[in-house]
């Protein structure tokens, strides 16, 4: 699983996915939020912000800068974001609360214009995501250890194409299945996980 850390050797961890280990904030993340399904556009647009600065770090840096970034990126209101200037994104850059890279800035930004694109055609993003999956509905896999977790699935490969193509940034198909684990479109909890009789929905 890329940009997770995990415990080698140890699939499950106190009744947990091993990725998440013993670290509090990694614990409560997972049991409180990864593989929840998310309705709310807000949120998704929350991860999508969050999932695009991974690219190249693993999730818990993005995670311990989660408020930096909600202060940054206004409460990751698109519709706020989308209407950042350059002079935003140089203040951005010395912002410690975040990581300062000029791209992933930038692709913010864009990126919050082509959700609010998204979002007018489709009537939210949700639909939007729901769209690539059978029967619009989450899948959940059966996995019994962190090594069958895939990096990515046919339907990650064709989002992360699609947003390309209406111009979002740092969205390859890794971060897209990233984002669908995160945001319950996947349900990746392994069996014997704490989190894996919970309903989706």
């Amino acid at each position: 699983m890329k940009g997770y850390d995990m415990e080698e050797g140890y699939d499950i961890i106190g009744g947990r996915c091993g990725w998440c280990g013993t670290d509090s904030l990694y614990v409560r993340y997972h049991d409180e939020e990864w593989g929840r399904q998310v309705k709310d556009d807000r949120v998704l647009f929350e991860f999508l912000v969050l999932e695009s600065a991974q690219a190249g770090l693993n999730w818990l840096t993005i995670l311990r800068k989660r408020d930096g970034y909600r202060r940054a990126f206004c409460d990751f209101d698109p519709v706020r974001v989308a209407r950042m200037t350059e002079q935003d994104v140089a203040g951005l850059m010395l912002d410690e609360g975040i990581i300062r890279n000029r791209m992933k800035i930038q692709a913010a930004i864009g990126n919050a214009k082509a959700f609010l694109s998204v979002r007018a055609e489709f009537g939210s993003f949700k639909d939007y995501i729901l769209s690539f999956f059978p029967e619009r509905c989450p899948v959940i896999h059966h996995f019994s250890s962190l090594g069958e977790i895939p990096a990515s699935s046919t339907e990650s490969v064709a989002i992360s194409k699609d947003m390309k193509r209406r111009g979002f940034r740092f969205f390859g198909p890794t971060i897209c299945y990233a984002f669908l684990q995160a945001t319950g479109f996947v349900d990746d909890h392994l069996e014997g996980c704490i989190c894996k009789s919970r309903k989706i929905g």
